[in-house]
């Protein structure tokens, strides 16, 4: 394989993808990974290939095979060779850690006895091979030790914090039981967002994940961010679950708190009394969430509650007691307010953790689902640590 300048697909590949569609997929992955590579170990070098100068770093020494076992089947990739060594490419590693655990997810529902004739088939179909246990043992162990450097990571200051919990099902002493996916998100000083895991306490497993969401897990795993160094929160965004709200009253209690408008908007629709009201309820809410500024969203939502108060009375007293908990936003800057409003980024992260886990459907073991949502949070908040910036300080 030869040096390259020019790192777009050729337009051959192209062409044949239009022609093929899936079938041609391992080829594409294979070109796409291969010019990142390349492009890599040239920014790597500091010098463009056979160019003589003193900034150089080293120099290309061509490249060498390593296969893989992917989703779509094995792909034998080029990787390229520093001659004075100490250069291994990231793009062939990155997004690899979601797709090692997923198999490894998959491999210890077959291994451990719990899987069926089909999970079988498709672990030995996404793997390659047929795994053993100690060969499971061993890759679980090296991401395991990966990915709790990760989760231990000392933390810093994050102005603002997201929290919210999803549910994963997960075999357990011989039953089926759903885990609480707790899950932080913070931004930084720079304005960028990043997942602010925690270590898994006794029986919490995954970012954390435990075996509800009761108070005493919410509050294990919001000291642990705070004991490696979370700090400078000014606002704090959550639903209002019972738990949550008692250990961030535990752990937090002086950091404002805006409740979700979303779930506010989701809650209110019990307290209707008639479907044919919905439309309307939610649009007098809408609005007093999209208000210019506190004292007019506090006007709109008086008019609201005395224009409920006699047709539907239990939502005009619901009202008046929950939806001020959602107006904290307004004391922050205006431009930051719609990015601070609600937990649907970190809803959005649930639904992207499930759509990766959909294929394990129930994990064989709590450890497994650690693995799995780790490796995939952790792959999203470097792609948000490198990405654009969220809001601007």
């Amino acid at each position: 394989m030869t040096y390259r300048e020019d790192f777009t697909l050729p337009a051959e590949l192209m062409e044949r993808v239009s022609q093929e569609g899936f079938d041609i997929l391992p080829e594409l992955i294979q070109a796409i990974i291969n010019a990142a590579m390349q492009a890599e170990r040239q920014q790597y070098l500091n010098a463009e290939p056979y160019q003589h100068s003193e900034e150089r770093q080293g120099h290309g020494n061509g490249f060498k095979p390593k296969t893989v076992h992917t989703r779509v089947g094995n792909i034998t990739f080029a990787i390229p060779q520093v001659r004075e060594g100490g250069f291994y490419p990231e793009a062939l590693e990155k997004g690899l850690r979601s797709e090692r655990a997923l198999l490894l997810a998959l491999a210890e529902m077959y291994v451990q006895g719990v899987s069926t004739r089909k999970v079988k088939a498709v672990t030995e179909k996404l793997c390659g091979v047929t795994l053993s246990s100690t060969q499971v043992s061993h890759a679980a162990a090296l991401m395991d030790t990966e990915l709790e450097k990760w989760r231990n990571r000392p933390l810093g200051e994050y102005p603002y914090l997201f929290v919210d919990a999803h549910y994963e099902q997960v075999r357990e002493d011989g039953q089926v039981r759903d885990l609480a996916v707790l899950s932080a998100v913070g931004v930084n000083l720079l304005g960028k967002r990043e997942i602010l895991p925690a270590p898994v306490p006794q029986v919490q497993v995954g970012v954390s994940v435990a075996l509800s969401e009761h108070e005493v897990h919410w509050r294990a795993f919001l000291e642990s961010l705070k004991a490696r160094g979370l700090g400078g929160v000014r606002l704090i965004t959550s639903d209002d679950h019972a738990g949550l709200k008692a250990a961030r009253l535990a752990v937090f209690g002086g950091i404002p708190w805006q409740r979700c408008q979303f779930h506010l908007q989701q809650n209110a629709q019990a307290y209707v009394p008639h479907k044919d009201m919905l439309g309307e309820v939610a649009a007098d809410i809408h609005t007093i969430f999209n208000a210019p500024d506190r004292a007019t969203a506090e006007t709109y939502l008086a008019n609201s509650v005395q224009k409920y108060q006699k047709t539907a009375s239990r939502l005009a007293e619901w009202m008046a007691a929950n939806i001020p908990e959602g107006l904290t936003v307004f004391s922050f800057p205006a431009e930051h307010r719609r990015l601070l409003r609600t937990t649907n980024g970190v809803d959005r992260l649930h639904r992207e953790v499930r759509r990766r886990a959909r294929v394990v459907s129930i994990f064989p073991n709590p450890a497994s689902c650690l693995r799995l949502v780790s490796a995939v949070l952790s792959e999203i908040s470097d792609e948000w640590l490198t990405g654009r910036i969220y809001l601007t300080f």
